[in-house]
């Protein structure tokens, strides 16, 4: 077993440091989508978009925290100059964050229409839809970053 998880650290160290980044970008999104709506009544349905903003800021800040722990703790530097791999980083965060923004509505319109209660506490349909996106768009993150961005 041991043996197993040496092989797999970075696959691991991806796993910690994304859910890391997805309760900061849950709990930055939960702060967002009360306090926005408060000062942009439309945030709620923005010409059909569901927490455009709040989605938006959440994700660009878990983005930022996710650069540093992955740097840090998930994969080697050095296939690219620091500018060029930060470069790379937010345009595939770019495009992730787009993806990321597409599942969410799908999912807020078509799948989650009612809280899911836990017992211990209930998700409302918008944070399940983001939990959902986030899952989604991180597999495809691992595969891109590893293979484009840092050393294998």
């Amino acid at each position: 077993m041991k043996e197993f998880f040496l092989r797999q650290k970075q696959v691991l160290f991806f796993i910690i440091a994304g859910g890391v980044c997805a309760v900061v970008e849950i709990a930055t999104f939960k702060l967002f989508s009360v306090a926005i709506p408060r000062i942009l009544p439309m945030e709620t349905d923005f010409y059909g978009i569901h927490f455009p903003f709040s989605n938006i800021f959440s994700t660009l800040i878990a983005i930022v925290f996710n650069y540093f722990l992955s740097i840090w703790f998930v994969f080697e530097r050095g296939k690219h100059s620091k500018k060029k791999e930060f470069a790379y980083f937010m345009s595939i965060s770019f495009i992730s964050t787009i993806l990321s923004l597409s599942f969410f509505q799908v999912f807020f319109r078509f799948l989650y229409s009612n809280n899911m209660n836990l017992g211990v506490f209930v998700l409302s349909p918008e944070i399940l839809s983001k939990i959902s996106a986030i899952v989604l768009v991180s597999v495809l993150n691992y595969s891109v970053k590893k293979k484009v961005i840092f050393n294998g």
